[in-house]
């Protein structure tokens, strides 16, 4: 008789882990909001002024490229690239989902940009740092192309290896900070590391903060996502405590220490980890590092990528063009 697997971890509706080690990520919460969960096949035509390709290099590395139709004036013109981390708490989503997807697109047409989004292993597969490593990995692969040692048109063609910056969702936003550091201790060029971007980036201690425990939860983040996908992630024996959720803390590498680009460290007044979001702001100040902060009032975690909201509530679509208008204006001016 053939014995049932058994659940031995899940994540509000986003993931169960079996007790043969198997994962299921298959979307069991509200079906009407599963749509932002499912992957878009990417179009090499110009959709609504942006075209997109799904990329793999010798390593294995995947990723998908957002490239912005060329106006007119634009004939000779080099866009700045974003090499982007998806968010998932390292365990769930990927480049292609639709919540991604519609952001990015507007993000490669507004800021004139191109975006190359990672497809991150994910844990608990793969613990951490599978997915920083993924994210230096493609920074290596974008530093190759800018030297010529490999090629791909739709980069070499259009991109300003110049003008390189890291931005990620969440726990992208992690990535971004680790992935900078690494960047801060090698030659990277004629590729230029102009600026980190980091939004809703998620830092935690071990212990509660005040925001955990006053903020309202979101289908975007609960209390329970924050717990249970960083014991899932973090390696084996480590709590939140660690240099990757805690870069700022006992545990983490002195800031002063990093060679870390231009920040632009982006928060949500109501997002649940937002105390300890301003501790890494804070100490990241205290450090002398270039960081800019750019808060979006009213707003809970990644609420930018949830497109009901986006969609219907004004508010929050006001606030999704405001953020997209200071990350322009960041880029423009590095």
């Amino acid at each position: 008789m053939v014995q049932a697997k058994k659940i031995v971890e899940e994540v509000s509706g986003w993931l169960r882990v079996y007790d043969d080690g198997s994962v299921d990520r298959t979307w069991t919460g509200p079906p009407e909001v599963k749509f932002m969960a499912e992957p878009v096949p990417p179009h090499h035509e110009f959709v609504d002024g942006v075209a997109t390709h799904d990329v793999k290099n010798s390593g294995k590395l995947r990723a998908r490229i957002y490239l912005p139709e060329k106006n007119p004036d634009e004939e000779n013109v080099k866009f700045p690239i974003l090499l982007h981390f998806h968010g998932g708490g390292f365990c769930i989503s990927q480049a292609d989902w639709y919540m991604y997807y519609n952001m990015y697109t507007r993000m490669a047409r507004s800021a004139r940009v191109i975006c190359v989004s990672v497809y991150l292993h994910l844990a608990p597969d793969h613990r951490l740092p599978t997915a920083i490593d993924d994210g230096y990995s493609a920074l290596l692969w974008l530093s190759s192309l800018a030297k010529g040692e490999s090629h791909k048109p739709w980069l070499n063609e259009n991109a300003d290896f110049n003008r390189v910056f890291l931005i990620g969702d969440s726990s992208g936003g992690n990535i971004v900070h680790e992935v900078a550091a690494r960047a801060g201790k090698i030659d990277l060029s004629p590729l230029r590391l102009a600026g980190a971007i980091p939004i809703h980036p998620g830092y935690v201690r071990s212990e509660r903060s005040k925001s955990e425990l006053e903020q309202p939860q979101s289908p975007f983040l609960t209390l329970d996502m924050v717990d249970k996908f960083l014991s899932l992630a973090l390696p084996l024996g480590c709590n939140k405590d660690h240099p990757i959720t805690c870069p700022m803390g006992q545990a983490a590498p002195q800031l002063e220490k990093l060679n870390l680009p231009p920040l632009l460290l982006c928060i949500a007044e109501k997002d649940l980890i937002l105390d300890t979001e301003m501790e890494y702001y804070e100490a990241l100040k205290k450090a002398n590092k270039d960081v800019e902060l750019l808060t979006s009032p009213g707003m809970g975690h990644s609420f930018y990528l949830n497109k009901i909201a986006v969609d219907n509530d004004p508010n929050t679509a006001a606030q999704t063009t405001g953020l997209i208008a200071g990350i322009t204006e960041f880029v423009n001016k590095h």
